[in-house]
């Protein structure tokens, strides 16, 4: 979106460039790109490497109705954790990118989802300040 661009209550969504961003991460680690549109339908193309974050990345834009294509090359034959940990980054990046300058858009959001027999719970702070803090206890054989 252009700088000087303020979306009001009046514009229809129609009349507002659309939200994207593109987001290349690399690390030691990681080869990344990220690639969302905010105002898109959620579509998903998702490769990350890890059949669970993708499963969870493509639930994520499915159900939020965004757009998201995905792809990380990492170092998996050490860990999970950096393609996690690097993905989730890049896309927090792409995010912040595509929201702009958030006017009219509420700081704070949350959400409690029941999936099969567990109930998920989700609670988002688009302030500008990084962090994540996931709790899945996920064990995984290497």
């Amino acid at each position: 979106p252009s700088e000087s661009y303020r979306f009001s209550m009046a514009d229809s969504v129609e009349s507002r460039p659309r939200r994207t961003a593109l987001v290349a991460r690399k690390t030691k680690e990681t080869d990344i790109e990220v690639e969302i549109d905010l105002d898109g339908t959620g579509k998903q193309d998702i490769e990350s490497g890890i059949g669970f974050l993708d499963h969870m990345f493509s639930a994520m834009s499915k159900h939020g109705r965004f757009d998201l294509r995905l792809r990380c090359k990492g170092d998996l034959h050490i860990d999970d954790h950096h393609t996690a940990e690097d993905c989730a980054l890049a896309l927090g990046q792409a995010f912040d990118k595509a929201l702009g300058d958030r006017k009219d858009i509420r700081r704070f959001g949350h959400a409690y989802c029941p999936l099969d027999e567990a109930l998920s719970r989700a609670v988002v702070d688009i302030s500008s300040r990084p962090s994540a803090h996931i709790e899945l206890g996920l064990v995984r054989e290497k």
